[in-house]
């Protein structure tokens, strides 16, 4: 009965100590006190036997007690409390711009960049519960391969499907980052972030890698920048008559671009020189640009007084009625 609950004022319940407090004194002090009638010889009364209701004069006194405990502890004011909270959270929009250009087939990430920048980037989406998040590929030239949505099963289906040589082959950072920065400028969301890989240098397109950067920086979105491919030359498979051969490939990023960028735009440029440290930047980068969730606790009570106030009454009046009645005594 007593589980959950807890009690307005638990200072009363020290008085529960008056009970055994009373107990004592009613069979010392008290019991002193009972008026007794003088008889010559009391062996006679040693004959008589023990009628029930000698045998449970203390129910009157137990009862009693128990009253007293019941009033006390309603005193105390007993409710039971529920608790819940009311969890609202504001979600960020994140459009992944990816570089499926030729050179993204280069295995010094493996088994390449493309397929293990898809992986790392499908780990982060799956880990962005709250969100809306987009896709964008470029190379020659720029496609929104999937809208912002909440969908994300629907985002991971059409990542799957991405492949280098998709679209004509080619570096348009600049085009890249404008056609992400469409998609993402009239989010609802007050957070605008977007993720910008590619592996190369901007070598086509009618727009500026800087000039998109500054119209990002406009609509207040965020740009972080990745640049992948490890230092120096990296293997790439080419395709001959005699099979897949590799040759060494210079590996040519335009750090300093990619790094103003994410400057104007109040991001931050990393580098992705194999798997692991592609996969740490997505983490950084998911701690960065945590969701905002706000939680408020809430208590209600529902007062248990009652149960409590309802036996005392009935404790009370039963003790009265069985004192006038089956336990009365001459002189009362």
């Amino acid at each position: 009965m007593m589980a959950g609950i807890e009690f307005a004022y638990p200072s009363m319940l020290y008085l529960l100590i008056l009970i055994p407090v009373l107990i004592i004194l009613e069979f010392t002090y008290f019991k002193k006190k009972i008026i007794a009638i003088p008889f010559p010889d009391t062996s006679y009364f040693n004959k008589t036997p023990v009628t029930w209701r000698k045998r449970f004069n203390w129910l009157p006194k137990f009862i009693r007690m128990i009253t007293l405990a019941c009033i006390i502890i309603g005193l105390a004011r007993p409710r039971s409390a529920s608790s819940g909270s009311n969890v609202t959270s504001e979600g960020i929009s994140i459009v992944l711009a990816l570089d499926v250009s030729g050179s993204m087939m280069a295995e010094d990430l493996r088994p390449n960049r493309i397929e293990a920048a898809k992986k790392v980037a499908q780990e982060f989406i799956k880990g962005r519960g709250n969100d809306l998040i987009g896709l964008v590929v470029f190379s020659g030239e720029s496609f929104t391969q999937c809208p912002i949505t909440s969908d994300h099963s629907v985002l991971l289906n059409m990542m799957d499907g991405l492949k280098s040589g998709m679209l004509s082959d080619g570096t348009a950072i600049g085009e890249g980052l404008a056609t992400a920065v469409t998609r993402i400028k009239d989010s609802p969301t007050k957070s605008k972030v977007i993720i910008l890989l590619t592996d190369g240098e901007n070598n086509v397109g009618s727009v500026s890698p800087e000039t998109a950067g500054e119209i990002a920086q406009a609509f207040g979105i965020r740009v972080y920048t990745i640049g992948v491919g490890r230092n120096g030359t990296a293997p790439f498979p080419f395709q001959t008559p005699f099979g897949i051969q590799y040759q060494n490939v210079e590996v040519r990023i335009d750090e300093p671009v990619l790094k103003k960028i994410s400057a104007t735009t109040d991001g931050k440029y990393f580098r992705a020189t194999d798997n692991k440290k592609l996969d740490a930047i997505y983490k950084e980068i998911d701690k960065l640009e945590k969701t905002k969730v706000e939680v408020t606790e809430f208590r209600r009570y529902t007062e248990e007084f009652m149960p409590f106030a309802i036996a005392s009454v009935i404790l009370l009046a039963l003790e009265f009625l069985l004192r006038l009645t089956v336990f009365r005594r001459i002189p009362s």
